[in-house]
């Protein structure tokens, strides 16, 4: 199939690209390199240069590209800049993503694989998720995801539009011939702080806390593989067959991993010191978030193959290794 992906130069997004090749589809990538890197996509993939908030340039290239399904990778996600700018992710968010929902429906594209977040959860009540957790945000980024779940489930019965949606964990690792990897600017996920803390090309690394009711005081969060992602959107094509259908699957792999534990991989992987304090605790962290992935593992037959943290801090090492100041593009 012929697949649009927009935010295809993103950290997630060139990883589905090369996923999709890899499973013989022919994805197209949209991307305006605000977060992105035209490095991370293939050469011989077609690359529109364009932003989503555009809606005339976006129909232009639905018309021209005549997809059968399109990805969504093309959203803001730094929490603390959602709080203090919040128009911008409601404009980047909601608003583009309203452009691209109009411009398939207008071409008879009728197929929607969304990038979510388990942020839509906000603090939870218990552990670990499911896809019917109650879904409470905390900050404007988890709201304007969940904002894009309701839309799209509103137009599913109105319009025959077929979705999956599907709630990241904490995405994480490079791919494993380490030509594609993580690289943001600014930086805010755990790995590839401490191992930029570790090679020293980045500063001592900050706990936020260790205090926590955890066992070894730190937070405990879900790792998934970046391409084990990948892997569950394309699975999820599958599922977008009959009009109207609306998915939702949480996608981890349902083992936590605490801040202690991480900086331990890093350290065996890398044989180096990651040099790291305790900070206070950030408002709105919650203790725990993992995720019950059985629906996905169940429906989509979805196995992620990277299943403990060291072998997903070992892709991201060896990208960091052969790639020390990332794509290179950065002023």
């Amino acid at each position: 199939m012929k697949v649009l992906v927009a935010g295809g130069a993103g950290y997630i997004g060139s990883h589905c690209v090369r996923q999709l090749i890899a499973a013989g589809h022919e994805p197209v990538v949209v991307d305006n390199l605000v977060y992105g890197h035209r490095a991370a996509v293939p050469a011989t993939v077609r690359f529109h240069c364009n932003d989503l908030g555009h809606p005339d340039a976006i129909d232009a290239i639905m018309a021209a590209e005549k997809p059968d399904v399109v990805m969504h990778f093309a959203a803001f996600a730094y929490v603390g800049e959602s709080v203090t700018n919040p128009l911008k992710y409601y404009q980047n968010n909601v608003a583009a993503t309203l452009h691209v929902l109009e411009a398939m429906l207008k071409h008879g594209v009728n197929k929607f694989v969304f990038s979510s977040t388990c942020a839509t959860f906000g603090i939870p009540e218990k552990m670990p998720l499911t896809e019917d957790s109650p879904q409470k945000p905390i900050n404007p980024y988890g709201q304007t995801k969940l904002d894009v779940e309701n839309m799209l489930k509103a137009l599913a019965p109105a319009t025959g539009l077929s979705f999956a949606s599907l709630r990241y964990f904490n995405a994480a690792g490079a791919s494993e011939d380490a030509v594609i990897g993580e690289d943001h600017e600014p930086e805010s996920h755990l790995i590839p702080l401490a191992i930029g803390a570790a090679q020293g090309s980045r500063p001592a690394l900050q706990i936020f806390g260790n205090d926590y009711p955890t066992p070894d005081g730190t937070c405990l969060r879900d790792y998934v593989h970046v391409d084990d992602l990948s892997r569950a959107h394309i699975a999820a094509f599958a599922k977008l067959t009959t009009p109207g259908s609306q998915n939702f699957y949480n996608l981890g792999t349902g083992t936590p991993t605490s801040v202690l534990e991480v900086i331990k991989a890093v350290e065996t992987v890398s044989g180096l010191k990651v040099p790291a304090s305790f900070a206070p605790r950030r408002a709105g962290d919650p203790p725990a978030l993992y995720a019950d992935a059985t629906k996905a593992r169940r429906d989509l037959n979805w196995t992620p193959k990277f299943t403990s943290i060291e072998p997903i801090v070992a892709a991201a090492w060896r990208w960091h290794q052969s790639k020390p100041k990332g794509y290179g593009d950065r002023k």
